[in-house]
């Protein structure tokens, strides 16, 4: 099994729990109904699951993780929220524990780049969705990431974060290989799109820049990439300053691309 790159460091909850179905699912909301079940693969922190859930109800929502300490997190979410038509089970995407023809609806957002196997997880997405239903991912594309000013030390962040995701076993640049990976998992209805994050403004930067100053020296990736004997605790110090050097900048600017798909079984 693959390893998590990212972990579940303060610094990462962080981020991960600024998710929400419109930053994130966009793509998805308009073909959400009132009524409708939906598996939420991967529901990291559940700020996005809560979302959904709000949106199909009553219909029932059902939110997995591979262990039970990361759906602790989602669990936490949805009782701060008072959710209450969402179910919480440890599984593998893999291998789905589950029907098929189950859900009306199967989401996955930023799940497909940390697995083994995006071929066979899109496959057991598409098995457990209902014929009429629809199977919707979203991933990052890391290596379409672009900002400015030039830093050196963000180059080396993006370098650094590509291999050690690809040593643990992922696709850092996903978000381009959704359309490729689902036609292979079966799918022949597929509709593909883009959309991005944008951080510009002085609030925005500091709280991307700031977050990823402390997520390159504290969070899971530190130890892996000194581990991996890809990094020193040197070279993580002079990228978390490179961070804070670019959330500084008046004029910085950092987006992310998005790769979505939403495809019918």
């Amino acid at each position: 099994m693959p390893i998590y790159t990212h972990g579940h460091h303060e610094a990462v909850l962080r981020s991960h729990s600024n998710r929400t179905a419109e930053n994130s699912a966009a793509y998805l909301v308009p073909h959400l109904k009132a009524g409708q079940s939906l598996l939420d693969v991967g529901c990291g922190p559940g700020t996005i699951t809560a979302d959904l859930a709000g949106l199909v109800a009553p219909g029932e929502v059902t939110a997995i993780e591979p262990e039970s300490s990361a759906l602790a997190l989602a669990e936490h979410t949805a009782a701060e929220r008072k959710v209450a038509n969402v179910r919480f089970e440890t599984a593998d995407v893999h291998a789905l524990e589950f029907a098929d023809d189950r859900f009306d609806v199967v989401h996955a957002h930023q799940v497909l780049q940390h697995v083994h196997d995006p071929v066979q997880a899109l496959r057991e997405m598409g098995r457990v969705c209902k014929p009429d239903g629809v199977v919707a991912a979203r991933d990052a594309d890391y290596a379409a990431m672009t900002w400015y000013p030039e830093n050196p030390a963000l180059d080396a962040w993006l370098a650094l974060y590509r291999r050690t995701a690809r040593h643990n076993g992922g696709e850092p640049d996903a978000g381009r290989r959704l359309l490729s990976w689902a036609r292979e998992a079966g799918f022949s209805d597929v509709v593909p799109t883009a959309s991005v994050w944008c951080y510009a403004t002085p609030e925005a930067r500091q709280w991307w820049g700031g977050m990823w100053a402390d997520r390159i020296v504290d969070s899971a990736i530190a130890g892996q990439a000194i581990s991996y004997g890809y990094a020193t605790r040197a070279d993580l110090e002079r990228i978390s300053a490179g961070w804070r050097e670019w959330a500084a900048t008046e004029d910085g600017w950092f987006t992310i691309l998005h790769g979505e798909i939403l495809a019918t079984p």
